[in-house]
């Protein structure tokens, strides 16, 4: 019988050995035709039963993809992408520990972002907080520059608005006051985030946040990557300080605090600050104009909240809460 795109590619992959591939066929078949075809949708159904491949393996073997590593470590799925890169669930193929795998993007892919992307990853492994995703590994293979972190099994917190809706005000303070612990800490080392938003706060499953991309938005800035005014505030315009519209290469801890005003908005709204334009008129709003009231869209958040927030995202940095450690303070 003649091998399908998706047979060829299963045991160019490497996921699937042939005998393992002949014993599924088989298992397949009636058992008075052992030359009856097997379709590719039934046989990829078999190995996912048999645990062999799983659904996102599957769809991109019938692509004709057979690349599914990045080092030592084995790509068993894919959790996102955006601004910043794609990021990958892996496993590693001695050791088993299941890891989030962030690639850098090709197209970024320069000296001067690659020098930056490895100065991040260098800053990143000498931290250890419990609020802050745990960086493990780093490398490159195949051209491709990777990050290699633990993996937090949950949600961002972009994910969990969507599926449950605006937080209630308890839940959002339990949230953002583990947020701000992991500030606190990263500024204590002098350093900024450069890139809050709820993407970057992952949720566990029993509720703990940890903060991911700690500096990686920094790296395509830091590298003038970006031309145009437009496009460097083109990474979460939806959370970028005033003062970072104007000057985005100064980082400031009262631009994280500012963000994560942005962020606590939108999670007990389930609006961005100021929806719809583009970047630049983002940027424009973000130093010209309030958003709409919180109340507004959510009316049981109380005066003492709504004023918390407004505190986080007051224009002048100055005029802001100071520190996360204040932010905790004012939220518990």
């Amino acid at each position: 019988m003649t091998e399908s795109l998706f047979q060829r590619s299963a045991l160019a992959s490497g996921l699937v050995e042939q005998q393992e591939l002949v014993e599924a066929i088989a298992a397949l078949r009636p058992a008075d035709d052992a030359e009856a075809e097997v379709s590719d949708e039934r046989l990829a159904e078999k190995l996912i039963e048999l645990g062999r491949l799983n659904a996102w393996q599957v769809a991109r073997l019938r692509e004709g993809r057979t690349t599914f590593s990045l080092g030592p470590y084995r790509i068993i799925g894919k959790i996102g992408e955006g601004t910043l890169g794609q990021v990958y669930k892996a496993e590693h193929s001695v050791m088993g520990r299941v890891v989030a795998v962030k690639v850098l993007p090709a197209k970024h892919s320069t000296p001067a972002v690659i020098a930056s992307f490895t100065e991040v990853i260098r800053t990143h492994a000498q931290l250890d907080h419990k609020r802050l995703v745990q960086a493990y590994d780093a490398g490159h293979d195949r051209n491709a520059h990777f990050l290699v972190t633990e993996y937090v099994p949950g949600a961002d917190l972009r994910q969990m608005v969507r599926r449950q809706g605006k937080l209630d005000m308890q839940t959002a303070a339990d949230i953002f006051c583990q947020v701000a612990d992991g500030l606190a800490y990263i500024h204590r080392h002098s350093l900024v985030h450069h890139g809050l938003k709820p993407t970057n706060l992952l949720v566990s499953t029993e509720g703990n946040v940890k903060i991911s991309d700690l500096g990686l938005a920094g790296c395509f800035m830091a590298a003038d990557l970006a031309e145009t005014t437009e496009e460097r505030v083109i990474g979460s315009p939806d959370y970028l300080a005033p003062e970072q519209c104007v000057d985005p290469n100064q980082p400031l801890p009262a631009n994280d605090i500012y963000a994560l005003g942005c962020t606590l908005y939108y999670a007990v709204t389930g609006k961005v600050p100021f929806p719809g334009g583009t970047p630049l008129e983002k940027a424009r709003a973000h130093r010209e104009q309030l958003p709409r009231h919180p109340r507004l869209l959510n009316p049981e958040l109380s005066d003492e909240f709504v004023e918390i927030i407004a505190d986080m995202m007051e224009k002048s940095p100055q005029d802001r809460i100071p520190s996360a450690e204040e932010v905790i303070a004012r939220l518990s």
